[in-house]
Protein backbone atom coordinates (compact mmCIF):
# COMPACT_ATOMS: atom_id res chain seq x y z
CA UNK A 1 0.00 0.00 0.00
CA UNK A 2 1.29 3.71 -0.42
CA UNK A 3 1.74 5.80 2.54
CA UNK A 4 3.28 9.49 1.34
CA UNK A 5 4.57 10.80 -1.43
CA UNK A 6 7.91 13.29 -1.56
CA UNK A 7 7.27 13.95 -4.99
CA UNK A 8 3.95 16.56 -5.85
CA UNK A 9 3.65 15.14 -9.86
CA UNK A 10 4.04 11.28 -8.51
CA UNK A 11 1.04 12.01 -5.95
CA UNK A 12 -1.12 14.16 -8.70
CA UNK A 13 -0.92 10.81 -10.79
CA UNK A 14 -1.65 8.68 -8.53
CA UNK A 15 -4.40 10.16 -6.72
CA UNK A 16 -5.93 12.11 -9.56
CA UNK A 17 -4.57 10.93 -12.79
CA UNK A 18 -3.20 14.28 -13.71
CA UNK A 19 0.55 13.83 -15.96
CA UNK A 20 1.36 17.91 -15.87
CA UNK A 21 4.23 17.37 -13.32
CA UNK A 22 6.11 14.27 -15.24
CA UNK A 23 7.67 14.26 -18.53
CA UNK A 24 5.13 12.59 -20.82
CA UNK A 25 8.35 9.83 -21.73
CA UNK A 26 7.99 8.62 -17.65
CA UNK A 27 4.07 8.11 -17.13
CA UNK A 28 3.42 4.49 -18.34
CA UNK A 29 6.38 3.01 -16.49
CA UNK A 30 5.26 5.50 -13.17
CA UNK A 31 1.36 4.10 -13.29
CA UNK A 32 2.96 0.62 -13.46
CA UNK A 33 5.44 1.04 -10.46
CA UNK A 34 2.96 2.67 -8.91
CA UNK A 35 0.70 0.33 -9.08
CA UNK A 36 2.75 -2.46 -8.17
CA UNK A 37 2.99 -0.43 -4.88
CA UNK A 38 0.01 -0.23 -4.24
CA UNK A 39 -0.41 -3.93 -3.79
CA UNK A 40 3.21 -5.11 -2.45
CA UNK A 41 3.19 -5.99 1.04
CA UNK A 42 6.81 -5.97 1.20
CA UNK A 43 9.76 -3.89 -0.84
CA UNK A 44 11.52 -6.57 -2.24
CA UNK A 45 8.43 -7.51 -4.47
CA UNK A 46 9.48 -4.45 -6.68
CA UNK A 47 12.26 -6.62 -7.60
CA UNK A 48 10.25 -7.29 -11.01
CA UNK A 49 11.53 -7.96 -14.56
CA UNK A 50 13.21 -4.64 -15.93
CA UNK A 51 12.94 -2.19 -12.82
CA UNK A 52 16.66 -3.08 -11.94
CA UNK A 53 15.28 -2.70 -8.08
CA UNK A 54 18.08 -2.31 -5.60
CA UNK A 55 18.46 -1.52 -2.13
CA UNK A 56 19.96 1.93 -1.24
CA UNK A 57 22.97 2.86 1.34
CA UNK A 58 21.99 5.34 4.04
CA UNK A 59 19.59 5.21 7.24
CA UNK A 60 16.40 5.34 7.24
CA UNK A 61 16.56 2.21 4.35
CA UNK A 62 15.07 3.01 1.03
CA UNK A 63 14.76 1.06 -2.32
CA UNK A 64 15.07 2.62 -5.94
CA UNK A 65 13.71 1.19 -9.30
CA UNK A 66 14.34 2.65 -12.43
CA UNK A 67 12.57 4.78 -15.09
CA UNK A 68 14.77 5.34 -17.13
CA UNK A 69 18.66 5.39 -17.90
CA UNK A 70 19.06 8.92 -15.83
CA UNK A 71 15.76 8.50 -13.61
CA UNK A 72 14.57 6.49 -10.62
CA UNK A 73 11.13 6.01 -8.12
CA UNK A 74 12.77 6.03 -4.35
CA UNK A 75 10.75 4.77 -1.77
CA UNK A 76 10.81 4.00 1.83
CA UNK A 77 9.24 1.45 3.75
CA UNK A 78 6.91 1.46 7.28
CA UNK A 79 4.42 -1.14 8.15
CA UNK A 80 3.27 -2.72 5.28
CA UNK A 81 3.00 1.14 3.49
CA UNK A 82 5.95 2.84 0.59
CA UNK A 83 6.24 5.95 2.15
CA UNK A 84 7.85 8.85 1.25
CA UNK A 85 7.89 7.57 -2.50
CA UNK A 86 10.19 10.36 -5.11
CA UNK A 87 11.16 10.60 -8.27
CA UNK A 88 14.82 12.09 -8.36
CA UNK A 89 17.04 12.09 -11.16
CA UNK A 90 20.52 10.30 -10.40
CA UNK A 91 22.81 12.04 -13.02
Amino acid sequence: MIGSFRHKGLEDLYRTGRTRRLGAAHVRKCVRILQSLEVAELPEEMNLAGLRFHGLQGSPKRWSVRISANYRITFGWSGGNAIEIDLEDYH
